[in-house]
């Protein structure tokens, strides 16, 4: 699939079904090149989702991991030289293998050396950009007081940043009350234009869970290894780790036990259950 090859059509219920039955079939395997508060939690999700993790980022290993992986997420979190090199040749690894690959930006567009380090992986056409608005909004470089750490920003927001990221990649999300997605679609009546999908649902527990956030770039990556195209891999990725948050929170007591009740929500969705309580609408922009 070439990095920009755009939809054949928008998102549906049945195409993120038909995703989701293909990812629990495949089990991709993902490299994550993330940040070390996240590890954990997203080796978990990934394993709950039906993928399988793959924690490789030293610079010796990471290209070639890269090569067999199905695909590769690169968390800009906590990045340090040596792993910043990783990331780089684990890029250009899956590059040229036709891997895709996920950038999740964390503080991109507030910090300097790891902003242009983002603006460097950026040359590799990462198949998917997933971030919170500011995160986008700051790789756009948009918006002057866009923090890129932080959620203070409404996805809506960001799409404009959004779009304007399209000229590097498939599709790109904005994540946060309602998800705003952006991606390519190209139907038998029009050429290559920017869609509009937004999904509601997830849960309010969502944000005091430390990685939730960079476990959703996790999974995003491992619908990729496995869509038709990477807007709906992006769509799926949404509705399921929304969907799983739903389940989560009607048996919580609190951000404790809503972590480990989402971790097992994960595993519990279904094509009945996306069928039955997935909400999102898609339009052209």
């Amino acid at each position: 699939m070439s990095y920009h090859s755009p939809a054949l059509a928008a998102p549906t219920i049945e195409s993120v079904i038909a995703t989701h039955a293909a990812l629990r079939a495949n089990t991709p395997l993902v490299q994550c090149l993330t940040n070390v508060v996240s590890a954990n939690f997203m080796a978990n999700v990934l394993l709950s989702a039906g993928a399988a993790p793959a924690m490789v980022d030293n610079p010796e290993e990471a290209a070639d991991f890269a090569r067999i992986a199905g695909a590769v997420l690169i968390n800009l979190g906590t990045p340090n030289t040596a792993q910043v090199e990783g990331m780089r040749l684990a890029v250009a690894a899956a590059h040229d293998a036709g891997r895709p690959w996920v950038l999740d930006p964390i503080g991109a567009g507030g910090l300097a050396w790891r902003g242009s380090v983002a603006a460097q992986l950026l040359a590799f056409k990462p198949a998917v950009i997933r971030g919170n608005a500011s995160e986008i909004i700051g790789l756009a470089g948009l918006g002057s007081h866009a923090r890129g750490f932080d959620t203070s920003n409404d996805p809506a927001q960001a799409v404009p940043a959004a779009v304007q990221l399209l000229e590097h990649t498939a599709a790109v999300s904005a994540s946060g009350a309602i998800d705003h997605v952006v991606g390519w679609v190209a139907d038998a009546q029009n050429p290559p234009r920017p869609w509009l999908i937004k999904i509601a649902g997830g849960s309010a527990w969502l944000p005091k869970v430390t990685a939730s956030g960079c476990s959703l770039g996790a999974l995003v990556a491992a619908y990729t290894a496995v869509a038709s195209d990477y807007l709906t891999a992006l769509v799926s990725a949404h509705v399921h780790f929304a969907l799983a948050a739903e389940l989560a929170e009607a048996t919580a007591k609190g951000p404790g036990s809503f972590a480990t009740a989402f971790i097992d929500g994960l595993d519990a969705v279904d094509a009945d259950l996306i069928r039955a309580k997935a909400r999102f609408e898609a339009s052209a922009l």
